[in-house]
């Protein structure tokens, strides 16, 4: 990878004005990169902190299968995933001619280990479909791109990290006897989120709380969703507590879908939670421009249990 597109990465890590200005227009920039062979995948820009060359790695003992071994950048050590591996590819090989990207997920930081690292583009999320249905239930991509006539494939990292950290997403005993039980009329809520994996978490932490749900697969089809309720003579507040929404979603992303929300008559008091894996302190500037009610990084269930029990004790106290 040149400096010179080292040096673009990291300006864009540094600007909070340039992902301001791409809240609400449903635009989303991607890092381009190869594993094995001429495919491309991406990464969100957003996600990443740094691209470097591979440094030194020592061996982590008793790692998953998929770890490549530990790194110690700026003094913080970081598990590197050798993501060729973990989508079922042969692993990298010679490592220290490869590049690792620095990403924050779900306020845990990991590298990723990777072939080739080309470009930034910036594109339409209404452009970036979900993956086609014939490629079954386990696959790793989340959705799919083209652009210059080439296909992009863009990789669920949450399944990732899940197959290779485990999944902590339960909510806590402790949490269970220190909350009341919901009394809300309006117990209804609509998760929105493009990962299978994320969309699980969800699902568990509303059934441990005793809160009924509904899914949508990106923001579009759930625009939709909501439309068609309050197209029918619905108030759409009799119906639902609240909106859970990913930002990173095909088709219409998170910020876009909570804007058209906010200006729609029927449907701008409906509350809207922002829950990502798009950690950073950006979030909150991005939350206020498109009017999203609050925003919490993923995934930590006592964290969304919180948040969600919240705005269910706005309702019961009749400040909805």
């Amino acid at each position: 990878m040149s400096v010179v597109a080292n040096n673009t990465i990291t300006s864009l890590m540094d600007s909070v004005d340039l992902r301001t200005q791409l809240a609400g227009k449903n635009r989303l920039e991607l890092l381009l990169f190869r594993l094995q062979g001429r495919q491309s995948f991406g990464i969100n820009v957003f996600k990443i902190r740094e691209v470097i060359q591979c440094p030194q790695m020592n061996h982590l003992p008793e790692s998953h299968p998929t770890i490549a071994g530990v790194i110690t950048i700026r003094g913080l050590t970081i598990p590197v995933i050798d993501l060729s591996k973990a989508l079922g590819f042969m692993p990298v090989d010679d490592p220290l001619n490869k590049f690792v990207i620095v990403a924050e997920y779900n306020k845990s930081i990991h590298g990723f280990l990777v072939n080739s690292v080309d470009r930034i583009i910036n594109i339409k999320w209404e452009t970036v479909m979900a993956p086609p249905k014939s490629i079954g239930k386990g696959t790793y991509l989340t959705a799919v791109t083209e652009f210059e006539n080439q296909l992009v494939e863009i990789i669920d990292v949450e399944k990732v990290l899940v197959d290779v950290i485990g999944d902590s997403s339960e909510v806590s005993e402790e949490f269970k006897e220190s909350h009341k039980a919901i009394k809300s009329p309006v117990k209804h809520v609509l998760v929105v989120d493009d990962s299978s994996v994320a969309r699980k978490q969800i699902k568990r932490t509303l059934d441990a709380i005793d809160v009924e749900s509904s899914f949508a697969g990106d923001g579009l089809e759930a625009l939709e969703y909501l439309y068609a309720i309050v197209d029918s003579g619905t108030d759409i507040n009799s119906r639902l507590a609240m909106v859970i929404a990913d930002i990173e979603m095909p088709r219409m992303d998170g910020y876009t879908l909570t804007k058209k929300i906010k200006e729609h008559p029927l449907l701008k008091n409906l509350y809207v939670l922002l829950h990502t894996s798009l950690s950073g302190g950006f979030n909150q500037a991005l939350v206020k421009k498109v009017g999203a009610d609050a925003f919490i990084p993923k995934f930590e269930s006592d964290e969304l249990a919180t948040a969600i029990m919240a705005r269910f004790s706005l309702l019961e106290d009749g400040d909805a």
